[in-house]
């Protein structure tokens, strides 16, 4: 997709999956707001940050339009310019939205497995997305949230604004704590996993 506004190339994946997702996301009341039961989602941001060493990370749900940040993990006090948490609310710290040709997640969910950006400037499909200038994202660890009837709801990932190596041990951790992840979540809707 080309955005006229900018000019620039926007490489955003066609989203075939677009329609059940959100379907599914509604069935299952996630990713169109934030409530109490939200806070389990920052939690595990926090989590996920933590265990990468990383000062943004997200629970990412991602419908046809948009992306919601169900989890949210941004440092604290970084008042160096925008942060993940302000540009996503379009300058709104209580909102959670941001578009969908924004950032890497959409990638991930329709390719449907990892990615393991260390520097986003080495990848010229990804060095022009919004998120490098209006953020200064410069690496991206995400894996995609597959749920049990093989949907992939959203994604969770850890951000950094300087080039990280993440190498295997980065992809397998981000991989098993989306697993961890998805099991909560099929547990919230009453599903055991044998």
């Amino acid at each position: 997709m080309t955005s006229f506004a900018t000019g620039r190339m926007l490489l955003t994946p066609a989203d075939r999956d677009g329609p059940a997702r959100a379907e599914r996301l509604r069935r299952l009341d996630l990713g169109e707001r934030p409530d109490a039961s939200f806070d389990s989602f920052d939690a595990f941001a926090d989590k996920v940050a933590e265990v990468t060493a990383s000062p943004f990370s997200m629970v990412n749900f991602i419908d046809e339009n948009r992306q919601f940040f169900a989890g949210l993990h941004t440092p604290a006090g970084n008042r160096g310019g925008q942060d993940i948490g302000a540009v996503a609310a379009g300058g709104n710290r209580g909102a959670r939205h941001m578009a969908r040709d924004h950032g890497y997640c959409p990638h991930v969910v329709v390719r449907r497995k990892a990615l393991v950006l260390d520097d986003v400037c080495d990848y010229p499909r990804f060095a022009g997305n919004p998120v490098v200038d209006d953020i200064g994202v410069r690496s991206y660890l995400g894996a995609p949230l597959i749920d049990r009837t093989g949907i992939a709801l959203g994604t969770v990932c850890a951000v950094d604004t300087v080039p990280r190596p993440w190498g295997r041990a980065g992809l397998d951790t981000i991989k098993s704590l989306a697993q961890e992840l998805v099991r909560q979540i099929d547990h919230r809707e009453g599903y055991r996993h044998p």
